[in-house]
């Protein structure tokens, strides 16, 4: 089991989103590894938190991962964000990334939550999958 695996992931993820027409037609370039400072604009996809447990066997080493996709907006109600959740969840549920380290087995949909931004208008959606990666 290693962490290592764990970069390649995350940019075969960045690069699939960045990569969608459909994702870009509601958020254009607004997919975000590390949020920039300054203005964000009113729609935005930001990377989240990843936990990752060893899921190596006898017939191999692998991880699991739980990676978190954050779906960002000012602006009252659901809708913009949940048409950005829907188009994130599009790419990746089920996605053959070629990661530059390991081999992804699967990339599955886990789960999401919405939710008010405390204090503002705006709405979060987090949104869960689970890989598994080979390693050997």
């Amino acid at each position: 089991m290693s962490y290592g695996v764990s970069a390649a992931l995350q940019a075969a993820i960045y690069d699939a989103l960045g990569a969608d027409s459909a994702l870009a037609a509601l958020v254009g370039t607004a997919i975000y590894d590390a949020i920039p400072s300054g203005t964000l604009p009113t729609l935005y996809v930001a990377l989240g938190a990843e936990t990752v447990r060893a899921a190596g066997d006898q017939t191999g080493n692998g991880t699991e991962h739980l990676i978190n996709v954050e779906i960002h907006t000012d602006v009252p109600g659901f809708a913009a964000a949940k048409a950005a959740a829907g188009a994130v969840s599009d790419v990746l549920h089920r996605a053959d990334l070629t990661l530059t380290r390991g081999r992804l087995i699967y990339l599955n949909f886990d789960r999401a939550s919405a939710a008010r931004v405390e204090g503002a208008t705006g709405r979060v959606i987090e949104l869960r999958f689970k890989a598994r990666i080979e390693d050997d």
